[in-house]
């Protein structure tokens, strides 16, 4: 590893990684195939979400396995390119959207909820410190939701599942109301987030093959070698 930090040849110690936690391992990828298994969702919409989810994870090796499943679906570079603009979209919106939490530690509420509802009053008045740069993003997300090589309802989709990955309670509610108005359903809803756990811990467990190599170094040869 030590020329590059992610080569495709880290992988070949994943299988060393799960004879470590055999059941753990199992029970993951048993989960995996059961979350991108087509069911309402289609295989390269799944393939689509998880390539958008890569990205917010900022995983080569997830990117590389997903980009290449979402092409064998007939997944088009357009598709990839839509879906990786409106996982962006998120994730600055919920940067910006906390930042009403941030005014109100500022101005030191004293308030019990650290992160109370969001209310109209508190966006504008974040908005109202940096108009311009709020204008920019609104122009922005509206392009980049909006119906093109992928639809409006699969964008919807793609948003609600960056908003779980970042964390951002606001941005949830707020992709989830647009998905429903789009005629999305519960079980669109439930596999998407299937879909993204699966990546999200994927992401977690693709990286042990750097904490054995780094194990590895720190420990030498005799003291990293499995006992029989």
């Amino acid at each position: 590893m030590k020329d590059a930090l992610y080569k495709r040849s880290n992988l070949a110690r994943l299988p060393e990684l799960q004879k470590l936690v055999p059941e753990a391992a199992k029970t993951y990828y048993r989960f995996m195939d059961q979350a991108f298994e087509p069911r309402v969702l289609s295989a390269r919409v799944k393939e689509l979400i998880a390539v958008a989810v890569a990205h917010v994870t900022g995983c080569p090796y997830c990117i590389e396995v997903h980009v290449g499943k979402l092409k064998a679906e007939q997944g088009t570079s357009k598709e990839i390119a839509e879906a990786i603009v409106a996982a962006s979209v998120i994730q600055a919106e919920a940067v910006m959207l906390h930042g009403t939490n941030a005014l109100a530690a500022f101005q030191g509420s004293g308030e019990d909820a650290l992160y109370p509802p969001l209310t109209a009053k508190a966006v504008n008045e974040l908005r109202g410190l940096s108009e311009e740069a709020f204008e920019s993003f609104d122009r922005f997300a509206e392009q980049a939701l909006a119906s093109g090589a992928v639809d409006a309802r699969t964008k919807a989709l793609i948003a609600v599942i960056i908003a779980h990955v970042a964390g951002c309670a606001y941005s949830i509610g707020q992709h989830t109301r647009r998905f429903v108005s789009l005629g999305g359903t519960r079980e669109e809803l439930a596999e998407g987030v299937a879909v993204g756990g699966a990546v999200n811990a994927g992401y977690v467990l693709v990286h042990g093959v750097h904490a054995l190599q780094a194990f590895d170094d720190a420990a030498g040869p005799v003291a990293s070698t499995p006992s029989a």
